[in-house]
């Protein structure tokens, strides 16, 4: 993994891993708007210490408290199954929970009422926290935007590149019965306790390689609708008004599927005929498949990009598997919430990568040191590169996420105003370049909106192509 690799991600792994990371502009009694960041990578790895991440310069530039977070990953975390349930156990706050998986999931709402309980002696606003996170994190804040437990324990929520992802039950115990079979085990709770974490381990990534990032989202593990922690899908929960009190801001970045498929044959060799049956089988759409590789096709040539099928390939499940389910997203989130005053807002990040040669665009990760302002770590620049626009679209993006996590509302005096979402206007804030336009970010209504037309024509309305 390319952003694993220059963010110097911690090497020590260790089951007793629920620790948080706390950066302040002061302990001194002040009440600042908190971020806490749930981190990604797949739910299997990562770490809230990673370099990518580090909360000093976001703390100190805006004035805000910055914590980042673990949780229990994998199986361990995530590994959801019938016989697994611990019905009716004493949990958080003495609440009791009687689901399946979601061991990680727990995990975040603990990390949260701990900054309800102790935040304020670092100099937060326990009144006032903002939960934001990229990939498997991004996912994570989908699910709890739907989770009964952690609601009051966050105000406003930011979710990066990470669409509402989670397996049914019944998914979810098949993979764990081929967890079991894999470890040559019985699927049942004593057995499974008594495998070895090191073994846990081994067995997830073996079943993880039989999955390919060709079919969609190649992941072993996902948060699970079990009855307990999650009664319904976030997508669901979030149109039923679980959120409409929250403010949201959403977004991916341009190139998100280049991160994955770098070394991979059957994409970097991808002929036509396997992109027609790839698009056959994954895109979400009434369209014929053909007909969307045309329209996609005939976009990108307007524009001046390649239209080879490997690239193809990156363009369709970037929509695919991140943009478009984010779009609906915020489209359930802005009409749920539009009697009650609260915002949706999205953007869309295009700043390339120079990492192998600028070959991975405006990748899946990308935007994250623009967050925080870790582009001035000379080791990062390698993945996000460096030099004044970087820079100035760093503050842009740390001021916008600043603002809207003091106040609801991104907007402000740097990167200035910044449009609600509304399914007929659809304003995106474009952080990066942009072909005929000058500076680091601007507002524009449907930005790529033609290719997501053209993959699902009853959801997203008919916009000018752009």
């Amino acid at each position: 993994m390319v952003a694993g690799t220059l963010a110097a991600e911690p090497e020590q792994h260790s089951e007793d891993c629920l620790y948080l990371n706390v950066w302040t502009p002061g302990i001194d009694g002040a009440r600042r708007p908190v971020m806490v960041w749930i981190h990604g990578g797949g739910f299997t790895t990562g770490s809230g210490s990673s370099g990518l991440y580090r909360g000093g310069v976001l703390a100190r530039d805006c004035d805000v408290v910055v914590v980042t977070i673990n949780y229990r990953l994998g199986a361990l975390g995530f590994l959801a199954h019938s016989a697994l349930a611990d019905p009716g156990q004493p949990w958080l706050g003495g609440d009791s929970w009687s689901g399946t998986g979601n061991w990680g999931l727990a995990d975040q709402v603990a990390a949260l009422i701990w900054v309800r309980d102790h935040i304020a002696s670092f100099g937060g606003d326990p009144g006032n926290v903002t939960i934001f996170g990229e990939s498997a994190g991004g996912m994570s804040v989908s699910a709890l935007l739907g989770v009964p437990a952690a609601k009051g324990l966050f105000h406003r929520a930011i979710i990066e590149s990470g669409p509402p992802y989670t397996h049914g039950i019944d998914q979810a115990a098949d993979r764990a019965e081929t967890l079991a079979a894999l470890l040559g085990v019985p699927m049942n709770r004593d057995a499974m306790e008594k495998v070895s974490a090191d073994d846990l381990v081994r067995a997830l990534g073996e079943m993880g390689k039989t999955l390919h990032v060709g079919d969609g989202l190649p992941l072993p593990v996902l948060p699970t609708v079990d009855g307990g922690l999650l009664s319904m899908t976030p997508e669901e929960a979030v149109a039923a008004g679980s959120a409409s009190d929250i403010p949201l801001l959403i977004g991916t970045n341009r190139d998100e599927a280049a991160f994955f498929a770098v070394g991979i044959p059957q994409i970097t060799n991808l002929d036509d005929d396997g992109l027609l049956r790839w698009v056959d089988r994954v895109a979400p759409t009434s369209n014929e498949a053909s007909a969307v590789i045309a329209a996609y096709r005939d976009i990108r040539a307007g524009r001046g990009e390649s239209v080879q099928p490997p690239d193809l390939w990156v363009a369709i499940a970037s929509d695919v598997i991140f943009r478009l389910p984010s779009v609906r997203v915020a489209d359930s989130h802005a009409a749920a919430a539009a009697h009650s005053g609260i915002g949706t807002y999205v953007y869309l990040f295009t700043w390339e990568t120079p990492a192998l040669g600028g070959l991975l665009g405006s990748c899946h990760g990308l935007e994250m040191p623009f967050v925080f302002g870790t582009v001035q770590n000379p080791s990062v620049q390698l993945f996000s590169g460096g030099g004044d626009d970087a820079f100035g679209l760093s503050e842009g993006m740390r001021r916008s996420w600043a603002a809207f996590a003091r106040s609801g509302i991104p907007s402000n005096d740097t990167a200035g105003e910044w449009p609600a979402w509304g399914s007929d206007q659809r304003p995106t804030m474009v952080f990066g370049p942009w072909p005929g336009n000058e500076g680091m970010w601007r507002s524009l209504s449907g930005p790529r909106d033609g290719e997501l037309q053209a993959l699902a024509p009853a959801i997203v309305p008919a916009v000018p192509v752009r």
